[in-house]
């Protein structure tokens, strides 16, 4: 396969993969509704750091521990799996009664940055999904380490553009969210999907 092909082959297969719904888009959805445009890209953005590191590990050899390591892959797992509960148990026993629409910082406001990225590191699926999915599109005899870090910076963009389209089909939203009792519901509602996430991911056995 030469470099062109496997870039066009990536591309094409990566756009297909970014579009899919996961806990990604679920994030900056959320994010986009009750936090506003900032947030969400800066959520989008937090992912993308995320990809690029585990682009990063897998060329460092990170990525092939994870595949052969039982112990290394269980103890990302749980960490993933915690960490999503702790934020959906938080979003359900302390929703917020309104948006805050207020542009001054606040020492208690989320890092959204912080949050996308930890959102996408702690998830071992990832790293096990780069390892088996990147290699397949490094010709034979390149640097391995430039080209994972090239393949996921591709991967970044699609999704950064996928992710940009998204909050601005959020807009339509704000007037909705501004009705009294909706942002909570949403917030419990949220909280709920990222406690099953955090469920399924602790529950689900290897394969």
């Amino acid at each position: 396969m030469t470099a062109q092909t496997a870039l066009l082959a990536f591309t094409a297969t990566a756009a297909l993969l970014t579009i899919t719904p996961g806990l990604d888009t679920a994030l900056v959805l959320r994010t986009a509704a009750a936090e506003g445009a900032r947030r969400a890209m800066l959520a989008a953005l937090g992912i993308a750091f995320g990809c690029l590191g585990w682009g990063l590990l897998v060329g460092a050899g990170l990525g092939a521990l994870l595949a052969a390591s039982h112990l290394a892959y269980e103890v990302l797992r749980w960490s993933g799996a915690l960490y999503l509960m702790y934020l959906g148990i938080k979003l359900i026993r302390a929703p917020r009664a309104s948006i805050e629409l207020s542009a001054g910082d606040r020492a208690d406001r989320p890092n959204w940055l912080l949050r996308g990225f930890l959102t996408n590191m702690l998830n071992p699926k990832v790293g096990v999904f780069y390892v088996s999915f990147l290699p397949q599109f490094i010709p034979a005899g390149a640097n391995v380490l430039g080209w994972s870090v090239l393949l996921a910076m591709i991967h970044n963009l699609l999704g950064l553009a996928w992710f940009a389209a998204l909050v601005l089909s959020t807009r339509p939203l704000l007037a909705w969210l501004r009705k009294p009792g909706t942002l909570p519901w949403l917030d419990r509602l949220t909280g709920t999907v990222f406690v099953a996430f955090g469920l399924r991911l602790a529950l689900e056995a290897r394969r």
